[in-house]
């Protein structure tokens, strides 16, 4: 078994599995070392669910989030195209990593995202990192309309998961799962907002079953919010809404491919409510020790409450950080007391 953190020599995805990535010598590779996030045994979670569960721990990428992940490969294949300007719409997390990617490139990002529905720190993130954001009076699929349309009539490269590249940098986590593991697990489970990441996931899993690498594919298990689960209703969503809001998404632009996958894989997709999402984030970080942004713990919720068969292999995956989105931790947990700066005040509020 390989080690599972980002090891020394690591490279970033694209040189890492460059014989699985549409470059050539010619590509620009722009890179933050990307990748090679790891795969955490969750022991206490184990026991619970009677399953081996692994947690992929994105928040650990240099953006903390996955999309650092596709956003090297369409960043890198941007420059070498020479595009003018990059452009994204984003409910967070893209726009954190367009920003970033497109500074270190050299180029310019423009990113829009829902008026006061982006987490603080990945507004945070988007704003330091000199992209041009603006806010439009509308949700993330209105947003991603108009970014369409800049797309076509000026000529910008869209950088969101309708970017094929991203999903090409995407698929390289089930890579690294099946380099780490040996094989593919039994079971893979991912929050679903705009599809792009199940899509991708399961793309590596076949390239590697394709390539003679792995010996089988995982069972797909994709899950969306209550208030947002567009894929589990059929329809698109015309106002979604949850606390994690990196799934608030009502129309998602990769809905065919995570459809397939989760056919091709006898798979399902399925719903959990805010407070399951908030409940797993918080079984995670005090359990676990592994603290993940609100959608993130949309895939533990999902195997809480679901289940799995006993003795399967899991890995679940955690898309981003929780310092993405603190303003909703510290709303859900009590206010710390304050005491006198006193021995015997402080031995008191302990129970000491």
């Amino acid at each position: 078994m390989q080690e599972t953190a980002a090891r020394a020599g690591w490279r970033g995805v694209i040189e890492e599995y460059r014989r699985f990535l549409p470059v050539s010598e010619q590509t620009p590779v722009i890179t933050m070392l990307e990748g090679g996030t790891p795969l955490i045994e969750a022991p206490r979670l184990s026991e619970r669910v009677g399953a081996r569960v692994w947690l992929k721990f994105e928040g650990l990428n240099p953006t903390c989030s996955f999309k650092d992940r596709g956003m090297t490969m369409a960043i890198s294949k941007a420059l070498e195209r020479k595009a003018p300007a990059v452009i994204c719409a984003s409910t967070g997390n893209t726009s954190a990593s367009a920003a970033a990617y497109a500074g270190r490139a050299g180029m310019t990002c423009a990113v829009l995202v829902p008026e006061g529905k982006i987490a603080l720190g990945k507004m945070a993130q988007a704003l330091a990192y000199g992209a041009r954001v603006l806010e439009i009076r509308g949700n993330f699929d209105r947003a991603l309309e108009i970014v369409r349309e800049l797309g076509e009539k000026a000529g910008l490269e869209i950088v969101n998961s309708i970017n094929p590249f991203r999903i090409q940098g995407q698929k390289t986590g089930a890579f690294e799962i099946v380099d780490v593991l040996g094989d593919a697990p039994d079971i893979h489970c991912i929050p679903v907002g705009n599809a792009g990441n199940i899509t991708a996931y399961w793309k590596g899993y076949r390239e590697y079953l394709e390539a003679g690498i792995s010996t089988h594919t995982p069972r797909m298990l994709g899950f969306q919010a209550e208030g947002a689960a567009p894929l589990v209703h059929g329809h698109p969503i015309e106002n979604p809404s949850t606390v994690a809001t990196a799934i608030r998404i009502g129309n998602p632009a990769s809905w065919k491919g995570a459809e397939e996958a989760i056919s091709a894989s006898s798979g399902a997709v399925n719903i959990v409510t805010d407070e399951e999402i908030l409940a797993a984030q918080s079984l995670l970080a005090t359990s676990e020790g592994v603290y993940c942004e609100p959608a993130s713990a949309a895939s533990v919720s999902g195997l809480l409450k679901f289940g799995v068969p006993e003795g399967s292999k899991v890995v679940c995956i955690l898309t981003g950080h929780g310092l993405k989105d603190p303003d909703i931790t510290i709303k859900s947990v009590p206010k710390p007391p304050v005491v006198d700066a006193d021995y015997a005040a402080v031995c008191s509020a302990l129970g000491l």
